[in-house]
């Protein structure tokens, strides 16, 4: 069974497919990140797969284009190489009108570059999470059309077709030198399906792609360290983010262990508001802006649903997620049950969104956005609401399930919350404010963090009023402006969180608690270390070290997990992480700036460009 970072990630900013190194794609959900999987075989293995590959043993490499998401897996046999393009096609809205495109479509193209190899393709598809009936049948030039409940699946591919049952397709091919086979999958959900010519179309179809990528990486403004991992973590974002709506959702997947063979299994293909103001910031902090501001757009218009009370998640259209759901059916990744769809978490209290969507619309007026009287209307209430419910217990940051407490995150949050309104109205971007109630609320917050969150005995932050628990979200207290990272207390929160949360060459665990033995190293928690260094707790050489050090835990193509395995480096958790990527990006910018003069400098953002010309997703 492959292993998590055994998987590269296609996708067109509305849905996307796992493919393993050996060709074979194990996860796809089509239409939304969130439908029902079609190919699930990375958590069950009869779950449903489509491979291509060599019949005979052989030997992998692979990259992405250059500055694209289209994968390409170079694979040696005995007898010969070729090459195996995958890709989600994707256009401009123009060729999408012009063309008549399909709106769901997976290509492969085999091209045989030496000697001669056969190759084999085994499509299995099992909709509906494998729960669903289906009927496969061969309509000649209209391909092999795949019936399901709920859509049309239809593959035409100029292979050797050698069987066709309801359990699947079988084909073949012998290609040599200078020949090439094709595949295309396409979906449609409730109109017939758009069926693409194969050959000479198939190669445009990723030339357009191709072309689209590269127009849209072109804009990234980032020159500084490891650019090149920036820039694919700036396309992982671009990939995670759903073009109709501007949501970008936490990680494609779901239930990709946290811990091998337990229980930490959790369905991740939704947006959570506690990732916003990170994530906005390294959007804007790239020049996309675009991208930023659609996720904005979305932030708000989602947060006006529910306000002033706001959930810990939403679906990409800013609906609540369906109930949590078990799929006992499935074994789980390497046997990590259960298998878990939609999240419960979705129904607890983190008081620390307050903060995180207030400060994600500070971002976005520093680089010159304008607050209509809706917005500011919705955001003084945010900022009521936290001055009537910031000293209640929650679950915080990381949603255990173990209940309620006064965790110091949401605390300074809250206080992040009534600072960046109180900074808005000071620069007369937000109208009545209740200025006085912020102030003193804001004090009060501060005073109890710096009182009650301070542990006199471990000289340090915890991660609760009056605990002695740490917490890797310690470090984020300088990068929202609570203390400056040069401070002594700071200086001795990063040394304790070293110390007790240290998984090694630069790796930290995001807590160390009793419940969470074999759980791997927190990806992002990592990059808030390198980070904090950047901002001012340490030299930039040391910062530069931490950065470069956890860069190179990345996989082959450059993705990470949620989280690593401190021994072997392994990829844990789902995959690719939004959150990670934007620890990565966030720790770059940092450095980059500190680089300016060799000095910490404050968080900022780069004015907005008069015009932006990103080109728009496939919606």
């Amino acid at each position: 069974m492959n292993a998590i970072q055994d998987y590269a990630v296609i996708g067109d900013c509305r849905s996307a497919a796992l493919v393993a190194r050996d060709g074979s794609i194990d996860w796809l959900c089509w239409p939304r990140f969130d439908s029902p999987s079609i190919f699930g075989r990375i958590l069950d293995d009869r779950a449903g797969f489509w491979s291509l590959a060599p019949t005979t043993p052989f030997t992998v490499t692979r990259s992405y284009l250059e500055n694209t998401n289209v994968l390409q897996t170079r694979v040696q046999t005995a007898s010969g190489s070729v090459v195996l393009t995958d890709l989600m096609p994707v256009a401009s809205e123009e060729q999408k009108r012009t063309l008549f495109l399909p709106d769901h479509e997976i290509l492969r193209i085999v091209e045989c570059e030496r000697g001669e190899v056969e190759v084999q393709m085994r499509l299995e598809p099992r909709p509906g999470y494998a729960r669903q009936q289906i009927r496969i049948r061969d309509t000649g030039a209209l391909g092999i059309r795949v019936d399901m409940p709920h859509g049309l699946l239809a593959l035409r591919t100029d292979m050797s077709v050698d069987g066709v049952a309801d359990d699947g397709v079988r084909a073949r091919m012998t290609l040599r030198s200078g020949q090439a086979c094709y595949a295309s999958l396409t979906f449609a959900d409730d109109w017939p399906a758009v069926l693409p010519p194969l050959g000479a179309w198939s190669r445009e179809a990723v030339r357009r792609s191709v072309a689209w990528w590269r127009d849209w990486a072109a804009h990234i403004t980032y020159d500084g360290p490891a650019r090149d991992a920036v820039v694919r973590s700036a396309l992982v974002l671009k990939l995670l983010a759903y073009a109709p709506s501007g949501a970008v959702v936490a990680a494609p997947t779901t239930s990709l262990p946290e811990r091998l063979g337990g229980d930490l299994n959790w369905d991740y293909r939704f947006c959570w508001l506690r990732d916003a103001s990170l994530t906005v910031r390294a959007l804007f902090g790239l020049g996309c802006v675009e991208e930023a501001d659609a996720f904005i757009s979305w932030l708000l218009h989602t947060t006006r649903l529910t306000r002033p009370e706001l959930r810990i998640l939403y679906d990409v259209h800013g609906n609540t997620p369906d109930d949590e759901e078990t799929l006992a059916h499935f074994g789980g990744f390497r046997g990590s049950r259960p298998v878990r769809i939609g999240n419960a978490a979705a129904e607890q209290l983190q008081l620390d969104v307050y903060g995180e969507v207030i400060d994600a619309a500070t971002h976005s007026v520093r680089t010159g956005a304008t607050l209509d009287r809706e917005t500011q209307r919705m955001l003084c209430g945010f900022g009521e609401y936290v001055c009537r419910h910031w000293n209640q217990p929650d679950e915080g940051i990381w949603e255990p399930r173990s209940g309620k407490g006064h965790n110091t995150h949401s605390r300074v949050l809250c206080w992040t919350a009534l600072d960046r309104l109180l900074q808005l109205h000071e620069k007369g971007h937000l109208g009545h404010v209740p200025v006085r109630q912020f102030e003193e609320t804001r004090e009060r917050i501060r005073n109890e963090v710096q009182l009650r969150a301070w542990n006199v005995t471990r000289d340090s932050y915890v991660a609760r009023l009056d605990g002695d628990g740490l917490d890797a979200s310690l470090l984020l207290l300088a990068w929202y402006g609570f203390e400056d990272a040069r401070s002594d207390r700071m200086r001795k929160t990063y040394a304790r969180v070293q110390e007790h949360l240290g998984a090694g060459n630069g790796l930290l665990y995001r807590y160390r608690r009793t419940d969470s033995p074999g759980e791997g190293a927190f990806g992002i928690c990592s990059f808030w270390g390198a980070e904090y260094l950047a901002l001012g707790g340490g030299s930039i050489d040391e910062a530069e070290a931490a950065f470069a050090r956890l860069c190179r835990y990345a996989n082959d193509v450059g993705l990470f997990a949620e989280e690593l395995d401190p021994q072997t480096g392994a990829a844990l958790g789902n995959f690719p992480q939004a959150f990670t990527h934007v620890g990565l990006i966030n720790a770059a910018l940092s450095l980059a700036r500190r680089r300016q003069g060799d000095r910490p400098v404050e968080r900022a953002v780069p004015p907005r460009p008069p015009e932006s010309r990103h080109p728009e997703a496939r919606a």
